[in-house]
């Protein structure tokens, strides 16, 4: 079986969305199906019209899309689809595979109409909110609503929709689509590339000033919704339950600055250590530092109805957890079992909820193993690529639409 994934941009550029990208292609391939890639025109990278990264294969679409907003999303969108109908004319795949935003999902549906070809489309967030929650939109602004519009048409086009939690899956429901065509593919890892996490890294340690105390750290993108500033906010109140304490925060984004300079403004600002970004391959080193893995994003409708995948990620390198409790973590983590959940938007409830923890160190294997066992039989790549298989041969047999009651 031929599975061409239509997507937004991909390997060999780092991101969550294509690292899942990677692990859902790289599961399909173990599986015995023949799998490419077909990326956009924001697929912003130097590299040749058909591109190999980490063992896969990669199309790029060529062109500018130019002119006012609107216009200029359309013809992206048609560029797009004739790049995907090169691929279809050459490649012949058999199940055309889009994910979100909804340019993809349109582009892969006028390809998929023209060649009567099965389209699934999955949806990994509602980009709408996405750009909410990073500063690049305002809720409920037209460029809002029609982003929204976008996607509806295409959720009411597609054969078969995924999400990749309940919590998307449940809005689409309450606007009115069936949800015996909505079926849920949850983030997930390959476990393939964990093993036995990996020893403290002492020289690191000694380079960053981390010494004997507890080290709260959060690695990922510094964005807004991810409240970076509560849990810096937070440190001088866990310092005075730990004196010898650090935060470290691995990475960087848009907050950047603004972190930095509120760190510095802290009575003791060497408790908050900044890396900036570093290779994907010496990320493991970072998590060897740290005891408690910290995610404190804020409320909003983005974060109530998308789960991350880094708290996924930190319990396969067998990590203890904590996250606010927003609607994605939820999903993600029961407290107190395979992990800790603390309010959102309260620096100081953080702070002691953290506190409380540390001193309850004796318990952490035992959460440690739990979150394992969770990632292991409800997140592990090699697993959940069957709920698309399903799917795909249900579509093939039927010739168009699936009722999705047994993978949701």
């Amino acid at each position: 079986m031929r599975i061409l994934h239509i997507l937004d941009h991909s390997l060999p550029l780092h991101s969550g969305y294509t690292f899942r990208t990677r692990a859902i292609l790289k599961a399909q391939q173990a599986a015995g199906m023949d799998v490419r890639g077909v990326t956009g025109l924001r697929h912003e990278a130097d590299g040749p019209a058909v591109e190999t990264a980490d063992g896969l294969i990669f199309h790029r679409s060529p062109g500018v899309a130019e002119g006012p907003a609107g216009m200029r999303e359309w013809r992206e969108i048609g560029l797009f689809a004739d790049s995907i109908e090169k691929v279809i004319a050459d490649w012949r795949p058999d199940i055309l595979h889009a994910h979100s935003p909804a340019i993809c999902g349109h582009a892969a549906l006028r390809a998929a109409r023209k060649h009567g070809i099965p389209l699934v489309y999955e949806i990994r967030a509602f980009w709408e909110d996405a750009a909410v929650g990073n500063g690049t939109g305002r809720e409920g602004s037209v460029k809002y609503r029609l982003t929204r519009q976008l996607e509806n048409r295409v959720v009411h086009g597609a054969d078969a929709i995924f999400t990749i939690c309940h919590g998307l899956r449940d809005d689409l429901i309450e606007r009115g689509f069936n949800g015996g065509k909505i079926g849920i593919s949850p983030n997930g890892v390959d476990l393939g590339l964990f093993g036995e996490p990996a020893k403290r890294d002492h020289e690191l340690a000694a380079r960053l000033g981390i010494e004997d105390g507890p080290v709260i750290g959060f690695i990922g993108s510094f964005y807004d919704y991810e409240g970076l500033d509560d849990l810096i906010t937070a440190m001088p109140l866990l310092r005075a339950r730990y004196p010898e304490a650090k935060l470290l925060l691995v990475g960087g984004g848009p907050r950047d600055e603004a972190l930095r300079a509120q760190a510095a403004a802290l009575p003791e600002s060497e408790a908050v250590i900044f890396t900036g970004r570093v290779p994907h391959s010496e990320v493991e080193s970072y998590y060897s530092l740290i005891d408690i893995l910290a995610y404190p994003r804020k409320a909003s409708r983005l974060t109530d109805l998308v789960t991350p995948l880094k708290p996924l990620e930190a319990m396969a390198q067998q990590r203890l957890v904590a996250a606010s409790d927003v609607g994605g973590h939820r999903e993600l983590i029961e407290d107190g079992a395979t992990g800790i959940v603390f309010p959102a938007d309260d620096p100081e409830a953080c702070a002691e909820v953290l506190a409380d923890w540390i001193e309850r160190r004796a318990q952490w294997p035992t959460i440690k193993e739990a979150a394992l066992t969770h990632v292991q039989s409800d997140h592990d790549w090699a697993k959940n690529i069957k709920r698309y298989q399903l799917v795909y041969h249900e579509l093939l047999e039927a010739g168009g639409k699936s009722e999705m009651a047994a993978v949701a």
